[in-house]
């Protein structure tokens, strides 16, 4: 008995590993049981209703599933907005051009491929709305040019399905276990601060290495965009969160803010260690080993609510005794090393890493007062501002008008039975692959999937659905399909084939209220969607597929234009807008060059110099804004004159960087910081109380990005 009783595993280690199951395998057997309890509620209720296009129904169904009840809601409010955009649209080109198929086809084309292009432009939720106006609108239009007279009554048709299809997820996905997006958002905001202690701590001790901080720099922009997407998803389930909109958008710009500012001083660290500019690094080291050693306290520990408060009082107590130790840092700095470089280098590196204190303790207030519904730091009027490239979101509308174009002029030239299925799903799968930074590999997945569903669908069309009867046997006999697409909807790697799987055996293999074994159409039908589909895997390989060099470049000087929005723009908003803009173009870049090393460490390094020098910028301009009213601040002075000199030597080198452009504003800098040192001013020396010691130190930062030996300005 006590032999037995050891082999036995203790109830903790029970526990420990059903939560672990739970959390890995648990959440994928989950989804594929909901999926199942959606599939078969929209299938009963469709043909108790009788309603005429059963299919649609699931495949509206299919088409929303998400894992997160908070997705599923946002994308169902999207998509039902998109699908009564797309019913509009589409009666009044059916009224205009019932009787013109070739007008009305031109129209239909330029349509779905302004909303394909739109739904390259936002790349979120949002998207969904513009898909859907597409599809919804062919979906309706292209067969009711068979029959104009019943045009209307079809359309009506189309709106009842999927709309029934996206209630009944949405219902299932909130009622079923659910899993919400506000969870998923608090595990975000709880982990990512524990992770980036740990990050910072090794920067500041010099025990991080290049590889890893460029790796961490991509992965913050991810979730830093991630975040923001969570964001909006929740304000559709949890009032709560929607009480709590702004701070979260704050928190999100104060994390990009701090993270720059962290990678600012990181920078400097390493110039300085490269340069075995020990004297600086031995004085300066105090300071960093004190901010170091309280992060290393934070590392990897969950940041709740209650954390967050003691945190911000960690860190006013650091702030408090950080700025006396940088004075007498800079005294026993003058004593032991008078040269002006080495000044420069230690007042820029002490502000930085006050700075990045400062910000660490913003983002811990603002953190903490999530634990209260109403608080004044909800007033928050930044916002995640993303950016798309132009160009990229009018190819693949063009790619998606040219597939409607050539599929309809095909169906109307050979009058296929089938024609209306193959223009259709050419729209779809163009539309679809859109959004995706591998429009070819999600097509052919797409293809494939098709192809396991015709293959199933025939099996269970004319080897078994003759000799079934009853609703409870057909969901026994279509469960396997279903699980099967929800599983591989689970896998990233895999979701297109689960995708062309689920929503294209719905099309043409899910019986209707009237049953038909018509082999014939049945082959047909499919051949229709192989073909289209193989024509889109045709048009994502020749008309400029964006994971292509054409992209990366035009993303990448668009990374280096935010450097000229951020001298000439406006002030207001101009931070949270360089940052997330900043972010957002390297997320979808680096995405776009999976696979290309070389390619995504390029564009690392462009991120990182256009950081450094938009930050300072930024800076730089604040100090201007708040200048007191003094005869040696004004703007006729020698050294806002240099100022703007600097400025428009900076946006010639990144509009079209070059090593001379490159020595032309390392002249300006020069000559900016001099004429900043030799200005008169009656203030102490000191960077918190001297605004011309502030300037200096944003100053000498971008000279010492201009001279980085690893900066792209230098290749």
């Amino acid at each position: 008995m006590s032999s037995l009783s050891v082999r036995l595993p203790k109830a903790a280690a029970v526990r420990f590993a059903l939560s672990d199951w739970a959390h890995t395998d648990g959440v994928t057997w989950m989804f594929i049981l909901k999926t199942l309890i959606t599939a078969f509620t929209a299938l009963w209720l469709a043909y108790r209703l009788e309603l005429p296009q059963p299919n649609t129904v699931l495949v509206s169904a299919f088409i929303v599933l998400q894992p997160q009840s908070g997705q599923v809601l946002a994308k169902s409010f999207y998509r039902i907005l998109g699908t009564l955009a797309g019913l509009t649209v589409m009666v009044t080109f059916i009224a205009l051009f019932a009787q013109e198929r070739v007008l009305f086809l031109l129209c239909v084309a330029i349509w779905v491929g302004l909303c394909t292009a739109g739904a390259a432009r936002y790349r979120d939720f949002r998207a969904y709305a513009c898909l859907l106006a597409g599809y919804t609108a062919v979906m309706i239009g292209i067969p009711a040019t068979l029959h104009p007279e019943g045009a209307f009554m079809q359309a009506l048709w189309r709106v009842i399905e999927i709309t029934l299809g996206i209630l009944c997820t949405g219902v299932v996905s909130a009622i079923v276990l659910p899993q919400t997006s506000t969870a998923a958002l608090r595990n975000a905001l709880n982990t990512r601060f524990g992770d980036f202690a740990g990050l910072a701590s090794a920067g500041l001790d010099g025990t991080l290495d290049r590889e890893r901080f460029e790796q961490a720099s991509a992965r913050i922009a991810a979730e830093v965009v991630g975040l923001e997407s969570l964001r909006n998803v929740t304000a559709f389930e949890d009032p709560h969160m929607r009480l709590r909109s702004g701070r979260l958008a704050r928190l999100n710009s104060e994390f990009m803010q701090l993270t720059t500012r962290f990678h600012a001083l990181q920078r400097l660290l390493d110039r300085l260690r490269e340069r075995q500019a020990s004297n600086v690094l031995e004085v300066l080291m105090p300071c960093l080993i004190d901010v170091s050693e309280l992060l290393a306290s934070w590392h990897g520990r969950p940041l709740s609510e209650a954390d967050a408060e003691r945190l911000s009082v960690q860190l006013e107590l650091c702030k408090h005794h950080l700025m006396p130790r940088i004075r007498e840092a800079r005294a026993s700095l003058g004593h032991t090393c008078p040269r002006e470089a080495d000044q420069l280098d230690f007042e820029t590196a002490a502000e930085l890493l006050f700075r990045f204190v400062d910000d660490m303790h913003n983002y811990a207030q603002t953190h903490a007062s999530l634990a209260a519904h109403k608080h004044e730091r909800e007033q928050w009027k930044e916002r995640f501002t993303p950016k798309a490239n132009a160009l990229a979101a009018a190819v693949a509308g063009f790619r998606c008008a040219l597939l409607v174009i050539v599929g309809g002029v095909f169906w109307i030239e050979t009058s296929w039975l089938s024609g209306a299925t193959f223009a259709l799903t050419s729209v779809l799968i163009a539309a679809l692959s859109s959004a995706s930074p591998n429009p070819k590999r999600l097509s052919l997945q797409l293809t494939l999937g098709t192809l396991l569903g015709a293959t199933l669908g025939f099996i269970l069309t004319f080897r078994v659905l003759p000799h079934i009867d009853g609703f409870p046997l057909l969901c026994f006999v279509l469960a396997p399909v279903f699980a099967l697409g929800a599983f591989l909807i689970t896998r990233p790697k895999w979701s297109g084939y689960g995708v062309g799987l689920l929503v294209w055996f719905c099309i043409a293999s899910l019986p209707a209220n009237l049953a038909r074994y018509d082999a014939y159409t049945f082959i047909n039908e499919y051949l229709a969607m192989l073909l289209s589909m193989g024509m889109a895997v045709v048009a994502a390989i020749v008309i400029l597929p964006p994971n292509r060099p054409w992209l990366w470049e035009r993303l990448e000087a668009e990374l280096r234009l935010r450097v000229v929005r951020v001298i000439s723009d406006p002030l207001k908003g101009l931070s949270s807008n360089f940052e997330s803009g900043t972010r957002d173009l390297l997320n979808q870049a680096y995405g776009l060059s999976t696979g290309r090393p070389d390619v995504q460490r390029r564009l690392l390094r462009w991120t990182f110099q256009v950081q450094e020098i938009g930050l300072s910028i930024i800076e730089l301009r604040r100090e201007q804004e708040a200048l007191p009213k003094e005869p040696w601040y004004a703007e006729r002075m020698p050294w806002r004159r240099a100022i703007r000199a600097l400025g428009r030597a900076l946006i010639r080198l990144f509009i079209q960087p070059s090593e001379s452009n490159r020595q032309r504003a390392l002249a300006a800098v020069e000559h900016a910081i001099h004429a900043t040192r030799t200005t008169d001013d009656r203030r102490p020396p000191h960077f918190d109380s001297s605004p011309l010691r502030r300037v200096c130190s944003y100053l000498h930062f971008i000279r010492t990005s201009l001279l980085d030996p690893q900066s792209p300005l230098r290749d």
